[in-house]
């Protein structure tokens, strides 16, 4: 599979010569992969635009089929609408499109395993997200976490009829991805017919506010097997369209880039410009009572002045049972020096104790070689926790000295709802021979930068809200 992946993406490099950069080309092989799996599993697709017809073509009137597919393609109503989306073809050079499509098609993908196929895909996205850097880092929330959060939460759609799974902010749809393949390992993929079809087309929902991964996301699942629906749209901008959901599992982006201004939304309580502090609350209204939540937040939505308003509320209506602080440089590359917590609570139950596992002091920071991130990381966690994925389980404070200690909710209040509690003295921060890389210090220091910023905004909102 490794030389699979380095084939393809060692394409890309010949590719940036056609003017097509690395999201364009995974973009482009999100369309003729789609083709292909379509192919293989005898999936109807509209006359002239099947894999067997463009690979017949060559030179410029394969790039007027190419074009012409897309076309119809993105016109099309469900699931192929929605992939072809806002399609539009990148190549000039007709020889790098059929080169491409010949690589393609050397590989039989539908008789690939199901994580073959996934470690395929999510190969060329994590290429693409270290090649690129930049803003690369919406895409990505590492596997070894998704899969901590989602052998926890249980997300069992076996326990209804009407289960449903939803990420809001889904990127490519790892956490709906590692969800379904959660479920295929536990039951080692021996499932009633009767419920499989309800499992793969009316479990699995996303939303997501950029076309690109939006599309990835589709693709992503398509190659696990599963036709699910991903809204196009803003999560916290836009009221609310769907249904409410039993198990949520998702990674808001972080930063403070976008409206800057408090959503205009009824149903959010606190008014802030804060959009991970805005998706708590999104969060909140969108689980059914007795359904349960696992969101990826930054340190300073644990701290600043309207967290402690939007916790007290969440404290009220919710079971807020479990905080795990993530160690240092959990999203490296994509974001390295951003710290990080999983907050995990479950609706219709007011907080009485909230039990925080200290992942991050006096633990190694995550590099991408030297010290990857691992299952080892969260081990103890997964056992802390306990197997109850409502955190009922029987738990045992570990003390001053370990890991796993619980505060009760009069504890909080004294703290006005700020979560940012730590009891280990982090002895490798005052350990000179180990401190965090400089672009790390320093881009945690933009990231607390950015949390005051968001502070300021909020206050400028007031003086002109007065003003008027």
């Amino acid at each position: 599979m490794t030389d699979i992946v380095n084939k393809l993406w060692g394409f890309c490099h010949t590719l940036r010569h056609d003017g097509i950069d690395y999201g364009d080309y995974i973009e482009q092989l999100t369309y003729l992969l789609f083709l292909k799996m379509a192919d293989e599993k005898g999936i109807t697709i509209p006359n002239g635009c099947t894999w067997e017809a463009i690979k017949k073509e060559s030179g410029p009137a394969l790039l007027d089929l190419y074009a012409d597919i897309l076309r119809k393609l993105r016109e099309e109503k469900g699931l192929l609408g929605d992939i072809f989306t806002q399609s539009v073809p990148r190549f000039n050079n007709p020889v790098n499109l059929k080169r491409l499509i010949t690589m393609i098609d050397e590989e039989e993908w539908a008789a690939l395993d199901i994580d073959v196929k996934g470690a395929a895909f999510e190969g060329l996205l994590e290429k693409a997200a270290s090649e690129g850097k930049k803003g690369a880092g919406q895409y990505f929330t590492p596997r070894v976490l998704i899969q901590t959060i989602v052998r926890v939460m249980k997300p069992d759609p076996r326990v209804s009829n009407d289960f449903t799974v939803c990420d809001p902010a889904c990127g490519t749809g790892g956490f709906l991805m590692c969800a379904y393949e959660w479920l295929m390992d536990i039951t080692k993929e021996s499932i009633d017919r009767g419920i499989i079809k309800r499992i793969k087309t009316k479990t699995y929902y996303g939303q997501e506010l950029v076309p690109r991964p939006r599309r990835l996301a589709l693709m992503n699942l398509f190659l696990h097997g599963l036709e699910t629906s991903i809204y196009l749209g803003d999560s916290i901008y836009e009221p609310y369209r769907g249904k409410l959901r039993n198990c949520i599992l998702t990674n808001p982006p972080f930063g403070s880039k976008g409206a800057n201004q408090a959503p205009d939304r009824d149903d959010f309580t606190i008014e802030t410009s804060n959009k991970q502090l805005n998706f708590v609350q999104h969060v909140m209204n969108i689980l059914k009572d007795g359904g349960r939540a696992a969101i990826v937040l930054p340190d300073n939505c644990l701290f600043e002045d309207k967290a402690g308003e939007v916790f007290e509320i969440l404290m009220q209506d919710c079971n807020l049972h479990t905080i795990l602080r993530l160690p240092r440089g959990t999203f490296t590359p994509y974001s390295p020096g951003v710290k990080a917590n999983v907050i995990f609570f479950q609706k219709g139950i007011p907080t009485e104790t909230v039990w925080i596992f200290d992942a991050r002091s006096n633990v190694p920071g995550i590099t991408k070689k030297e010290r990857p991130l691992t299952p080892q990381h969260f081990a103890e966690f997964e056992k802390c926790y306990g197997s109850d994925p409502n955190g009922k389980s029987r738990r045992k404070d570990l003390g001053e000295n370990g890991r796993f200690r619980k505060y009760h909710i009069n504890e909080i209040k004294e703290r006005n709802y700020k979560l940012d509690i730590t009891w280990l003295k982090d002895e490798s921060i005052e350990d000179a021979n180990d401190l965090p890389e400089p672009q790390d210090l320093a881009a945690e220091a933009i990231t607390e930068l950015e949390a005051v910023v968001d502070e300021l905004r909020d206050v400028m909102q007031l003086i002109e809200m007065n003003e008027e």
